[in-house]
């Protein structure tokens, strides 16, 4: 069975049909200061493997973080580096400004740095910071996560905002991520125009199908989005999130759930230049549970994102992703 128009925050979407007739219009604006970044970045989509990434140490409590600390940071990498070698961030501070410098030494290839707070001097600084120190590691900044989603900016915003950060340091490449529908409105074309490749997020988990359908309807999804979104923006598609929580079993998550997932996943959308996906996420983090989110109401699979737990463990999924070799 093929899944070609499903709902979406109550939208109906048609994916995959109809698609290539938009081609026409899509967005492909890449600066030209970005190119040898941009080159960085996609051979790492093509020939290695991203994984999203937040310190294990990194935790948020009533809105206070704990720092992670740079011995903290080299275990969680040490576990990562034998299955990817790019990185996907999503803050600069609280010790999260050091994950470049650690990653550099274990031979990690490509890091997307992420910026949490837009509005931030401090960890807008630590960001350029770390790429300064690591200009053959760090290919890109993502400005934001789900702040349009969060409705904390708009997209003319967030477009300046992009902007005004490449005229400090036009060499690397500029994106910021939201959740895919977020890109389809006519209002987000001038953000498109402002990036130079899109990092997007596509969750099958949370749509209404999904606890029902097979593995392979849930990666064609992910697929169809990808295909949709190229009719929309030609430049590099790279995936930040996607994937499936381990728990709660009541909701239909489970370790094999997530296992099978990724295995159809692989096989339907093997990487290249042009579209991939990074691997969401590294580990486990049961503080999110109870964090603020944009979806009011309770978040128990949160916490159950990983790959591996809490402890670094492996989960099974782990069996699914082939070793790289480590370039230094």
């Amino acid at each position: 069975m093929r899944l070609a128009v499903h709902w979406v925050c109550g939208l109906l979407t048609v994916l995959g049909a109809g698609s290539t007739a938009l081609a026409a219009s899509a967005v492909c604006n890449p600066h030209p200061a970005a190119g040898a970044a941009l080159s960085r970045l996609t051979d790492v989509m093509a020939t290695g493997r991203f994984v999203s990434y937040q310190p294990t140490a990194l935790k948020m409590f009533n809105g206070v973080a704990t720092v992670a600390d740079e011995a903290s940071i080299e275990a969680d990498l040490r576990v990562l580096r034998p299955h990817f070698d790019g990185l996907i961030t999503y803050s600069s501070g609280n010790g999260a400004e050091r994950v470049a410098d650690v990653a550099a030494r274990l031979g990690f290839r490509a890091l997307i740095l992420g910026v949490w707070d837009v509005h931030g001097a401090q960890e807008l600084d630590n960001a350029l910071a770390a790429a300064k120190r690591n200009p053959q590691r760090v290919v890109g900044l993502s400005l934001g996560n789900e702040r349009i989603f969060a409705k904390e900016m708009d997209y003319a915003r967030l477009a300046q905002v992009i902007a005004t950060v490449r005229k400090r340091v036009p060499g690397l490449a500029y994106t910021t991520t939201e959740p895919f529908h977020l890109f389809q409105p006519p209002e987000a074309a001038p953000l498109l125009g402002s990036i130079d490749f899109l990092l997007v997020n596509v969750h099958p988990a949370f749509q209404p199908w999904f606890r029902d359908a097979p593995d392979r309807n849930a990666a064609e999804f992910v697929g169809n989005v990808l295909k949709e979104m190229a009719a929309r923006y030609c430049g590099p598609l790279l995936v930040k999130e996607t994937g499936v929580p381990t728990a709660p079993a009541s909701l239909g998550f489970s370790p094999a759930r997530q296992a099978s997932f990724y295995r159809e996943l692989q096989r339907q959308l093997p990487p290249t230049r042009q579209r991939a996906f990074a691997w969401f996420s590294a580990f486990d983090a049961p503080w999110r549970v109870t964090d603020s989110h944009p979806v009011a109401g309770p978040q128990p699979q949160e916490g159950s994102w990983g790959l591996f737990d809490e402890q670094r463990k492996p989960k099974p999924v782990v069996r699914e992703i082939a070793a790289l070799p480590v370039q230094r």
